[in-house]
């Protein structure tokens, strides 16, 4: 059966996957009307006989077909330059998260909690539940709260990997001896998966990303039985 993720991005969980979405529709309204113009014209070109030399060698035609992609590139390099400083803004993040890849796992402490750290592995196949998705699920899933702005600091301590969720419009590169930071606040509750995104060695696609979006409520209660 053919899921509408195979052909489509997966439902956004971000203000900021929202808006990258919608600029991805826009670029390929834009390609396709391109495509659709550039294929008219090598028909009309192909299926004309008779091409006129006023066409073929004209300084004004040619001013027209460099200047109109100039300008096609700087009506799509607007939304994009937003997008990208957004990306990158940190506003009053309500806490901190660090989050450090390994051969072949991941580690998150939360940086506002005494002691609440933790490594999430994936569950192999002779232990997985039924119902979970396959090389897709841990045992320790990364939670936080929805609606409030969160700061993810992101290393490694051996090899470059990339803690990536598409949901959430987040890939980040963990990179030894570097740390990495980026911001995301969550829309709804639910529960979201990801995965190593760099060829981080043999093992690389045996170290999946969960996170679980809750109300404040149920949040503070988990860590408040943390152990």
């Amino acid at each position: 059966m053919l899921n509408w993720y195979m052909f489509n991005f997966q439902d956004t969980n971000s203000y900021i996957m929202t808006l990258m979405t919608y600029f991805h529709d826009f670029i390929m309204m834009i390609l396709f009307m391109i495509m659709i113009f550039i294929i008219y014209i090598m028909l009309w070109f192909f299926l004309n006989k008779f091409i006129n030399r006023q066409i073929m060698h004209n300084q004004l035609l040619e001013l027209i077909w460099t200047l109109i992609p100039m300008l096609i590139l700087v009506f799509m390099a607007i939304p994009s330059l937003k997008i990208l400083y957004m990306v990158e803004e940190i506003i009053n993040p309500f806490m901190t998260l660090n989050i450090l890849g390994h051969q072949w796992y991941w580690s998150y402490e939360y940086v506002d909690f005494k002691n609440l750290l933790f490594d999430s592995f994936m569950i192999q196949d002779n232990f997985i539940d039924l119902g979970n998705y396959r090389l897709l699920e841990v045992d320790n899933h990364l939670i936080i709260p929805y609606n409030m702005n969160i700061r993810f600091l992101v290393s490694s301590v051996d090899v470059i990997h990339s803690w990536a969720i598409s949901s959430l419009g987040i890939k980040v590169d963990a990179t030894p001896g570097r740390v990495n930071q980026i911001m995301s606040n969550l829309n709804r509750v639910g529960i979201f998966y990801g995965q190593c995104s760099e060829i981080c060695g043999l093992n690389h696609s045996f170290m999946p990303i969960v996170l679980e979006s809750t109300n404040l409520l149920f949040f503070f209660n988990w860590v408040k039985n943390f152990e």
